[in-house]
């Protein structure tokens, strides 16, 4: 069935449940697992006056430091749950372009990852990642919510 499984996470309570899918998911099948996080640009963040206050420097470090501390709470979570699991971040992109990246590049062949359910204009405004990486795939992708 599957053999390598892409687990997506931005290390809320919502992911953490997807995560624990996932694992249980890889563990089940005998398949390997990926646990990845992705981190937006700079300048999707910040503009304006509040470049000069937020340093491109101190932004890269802060992110670097959420994902380390978000990839070792799945590697917790997996060693707990008696599974193997790699992670990885990726840097500088959109969240669905990094999680579609991170399983072209690492050759996986299902991505697991939460959805926020959101409907009207809160989608419209905060938009969807899952409905991204939905439409864009080539491999399957598994919602949870």
């Amino acid at each position: 069935m599957y053999k390598h499984i892409l687990i997506a996470t931005d290390g809320s309570e919502l992911a953490t449940k997807a995560v624990t899918q996932g694992l249980a998911l890889a563990k089940a099948l005998g398949a390997k697992a990926t646990a990845v996080t992705v981190t937006e640009p700079w300048v999707t963040m910040v503009t304006g006056d509040m470049a000069v206050a937020f340093p491109v420097e101190d932004y890269e470090a802060s992110c670097a430091a959420n994902a380390k501390k978000i990839l070792g709470e799945v590697s917790e979570m997996a060693k707990k749950s008696d599974a193997t699991c790699a992670t990885l971040h990726i840097a500088d992109r959109f969240p669905g372009e990094g999680i579609i990246e991170a399983a072209k590049s690492s050759g996986c062949d299902l991505i697991v990852m939460a959805s926020h359910g959101r409907r009207g204009v809160a989608r419209l405004l905060l938009g969807s990642q899952a409905n991204w990486v939905v439409t864009h795939s080539t491999v399957p992708v598994l919602i949870c919510r």
